[in-house]
């Protein structure tokens, strides 16, 4: 069997699989649909977690942001495993105590003001939609190569798989269906790796292999390890030392910690600890996710370095119609390029950007190897050497076929791909229709509607969030990591002081709150505007504030944000004294005494 058939096989069985369990769990209370009913096991909870957590970035960027970044990219490892042990430990039993089903419910009900409670959905809109962004380019990646459709197309077909089973089961149907898509995508993520590692360093485990020496094509140890080879091929084409880091260590630093404090604040995962029925529930299924996180997180940086190694070894100096097929596949969808600027049929690739722009070809595959003519390139080459484009966001997809595994492996590479980001889109969606729904219109605008109602307009708000996400998706402001990178950022800036000041500081009163998330979101917000949007050309260090790129000025935002919050608390009166009780209350173990002196 091909490849295509395997992949529709593969695919389509994962998505009757999702749709079964959706009409399966269909929610039918409001509970139901925001919580799941509040029964889910802790280890079933924990799956969930990590399948919410683990989105296309951490599936289909990661790896390629670490094939192509190196040690720079260490700040998205760190900062994402380092902020789930800080959700889990610092803030999720307390959350899961209080009892309230989202990040606004929490902060409305802590912050005794509906003004807080609508400044944090204004919060979750703004963080979501620029999460699910990255999500639903990741669904339109993987679809333009394995369906062969435009990425665009891809893009709706993920809207359309979404809208059925987020709508239709609400954090019900989602929880089961992201327990199926966890145990798909680190099955995906896990057999190529493994492979790879056999083949290259004769290490079972990736984690081993990537510090083993490398095997030569007899199968015999060269002595070589495997970051000695890739900083050497590396090097010989022009690029830094796969092994040294380009980014100063302030920006390493305030990177990590957005990473880590947006982590933390992240309402879509947040909400995943109210769907258990204890408190004690919520600390073992975060420990159980950290674990079913852990299995791809360690495994990433090999993926990296061997599609990396194995990309320029199979591609640099190889004559163009001599490629092994699945460059011409990618090539059709658009994520790769490749321009002969010298006219020798051969592909040369260098350090530097080949296009301005990302290229786009006409003509087939015949055409293109039989006659350089007939392929127009519609952007404009640069003088640099480098003749070839690859966009990022492919490297784990294609890392199977670039290492020539089987097609079943192809196949479940795809399948895995499109679990990861329909897993976390579908969360993100469901945390956009109950801001919407039940902290916005059910808590603030209109309390007496009905729990009918209710879950009608949560279900609405869904289909509209649905769309607007697919706009993002066909028109994201950067590759899916950074874009998810952005989004971290601005829930670190915004939620994250208010959260933990809420659980750790009984005098944060209601005012501190809001101007605190107002000045942070602006801050941040409007920084990543500025450089993104309006002057990206001059996005480099020596415009930076104090030297902090985009990814990591959500630090400076949520430092603003504790210090705004804290200073305004001071000023204006203290908190009710039964909100302060609260605080009190919820940081004590349930059923513990008063200490007594022996």
């Amino acid at each position: 069997m091909d490849v295509q058939l395997l992949t529709y096989i593969f695919v389509g069985a994962s998505f009757a699989l999702y749709i079964g369990i959706a009409i399966w769990s269909r929610a039918g209370s409001t509970k139901e649909f925001y919580v799941a009913g509040g029964g889910v096991s802790p280890v079933a909870n924990g799956a969930a977690t990590a399948a919410d957590w683990m989105s296309a970035a951490s599936f289909i960027s990661m790896a390629g942001i670490i094939a192509y970044a190196g040690y720079d990219a260490s700040v998205y490892l760190m900062g994402w495993t380092g902020g789930y042990v800080l959700l889990a430990m610092l803030l999720a039993p307390y959350l899961r105590k209080f009892g309230k089903f989202t990040v606004p419910d929490f902060i409305g009900d802590r912050y005794y003001s509906n003004v807080a409670r609508t400044v944090a959905v204004i919060c979750v809109i703004f963080v979501s939609f620029t999460y699910v962004a990255g999500q639903m380019r990741g669904v339109g990646i993987v679809f333009a190569r394995f369906l062969e459709v435009d990425v665009n197309i891809g893009v709706i077909i993920g809207m359309a798989i979404v809208f059925f089973y987020a709508v239709l089961g609400g954090m019900k149907g989602i929880t089961y269906t992201q327990v199926a898509q966890y145990c798909v995508l680190i099955f995906a993520f896990l057999v190529p790796a493994v492979f790879l590692s056999i083949m290259m360093t004769g290490h079972v485990l990736p984690q081993t292999g990537f510090g083993a020496t490398v095997l030569d094509a007899s199968g015999n140890d060269t002595g070589v390890y495997l970051l000695e080879r890739l900083d050497q091929v590396v090097q010989e084409l022009g690029f830094g030392a796969y092994t040294d880091g380009s980014k100063s260590t302030i920006d390493v630093f305030f990177i990590t910690a957005a990473l880590m404090c947006g982590t933390a604040g992240l309402p879509h995962v947040i909400v995943r600890f109210f769907t258990v029925p204890r408190v004690r529930d919520a600390r073992i299924s975060a420990g159980w996710a950290l674990f079913f996180i852990a299995l791809l997180y360690t495994s990433a940086p090999a993926v990296g370095a061997f599609a990396r190694t194995n990309l320029i070894e199979t591609v640099n100096g190889t004559e163009y119609k001599e490629l092994p097929g699945w460059f011409y596949n990618w090539e059709n969808s658009g994520l790769i390029g490749w321009m002969d600027k010298n006219n020798d049929g051969r592909v040369q690739m260098a350090a530097g950007a080949p296009f301005e722009g990302k290229p786009t070809f006409s003509g087939s595959r015949e055409e293109a190897s039989g006659a350089q003519g007939e392929r127009v390139l519609t952007n404009t080459p640069t003088d640099n050497a480098s003749e070839v484009y690859i966009d990022r966001d492919i490297i784990v997809l294609a890392n199977p076929e670039i290492g020539n595994l089987p097609a079943w492996v192809i196949a479940l590479v795809a399948a895995g791909g499109v679990a990861a980001a329909l897993s976390t889109a579908a969360g993100l969606l469901l945390v956009i229709s109950s801001a919407i729904s039940h902290d916005l219109l059910k808590k603030t605008l209109v309390p007496g509607i009905t729990e009918k109602q209710e879950l009608l307009a949560a279900r609405l708000a869904a289909v509209v969030a649905i769309i607007i996400a697919g706009y993002f998706g066909i028109n994201p402001p950067g590759f899916v990591a950074q874009v998810v990178a952005f989004a971290f950022g601005l829930a670190a800036a915004s939620f994250f002081p208010v959260i933990l000041m809420g659980i750790f500081y009984r005098r944060m009163n209601k005012e501190g709150a809001i101007a605190g998330m107002l000045v942070g979101l602006a801050f941040t917000f409007g920084y990543i505007v500025y450089f993104k949007f309006i002057s990206p050309e001059l996005n480099t260090a020596d415009n930076w504030l104090f030297g902090v790129s985009p990814e990591g000025i959500g630090t400076v935002g949520m430092i603003l944000n504790f210090v705004v919050a804290f200073a305004v608390s001071r000023v204006t009166q203290a908190p009710p004294e039964h909100i302060q009780h609260i605080v009190e209350d919820i940081r004590v173990p349930r059923g513990a005494g008063a200490a007594v002196q022996h």
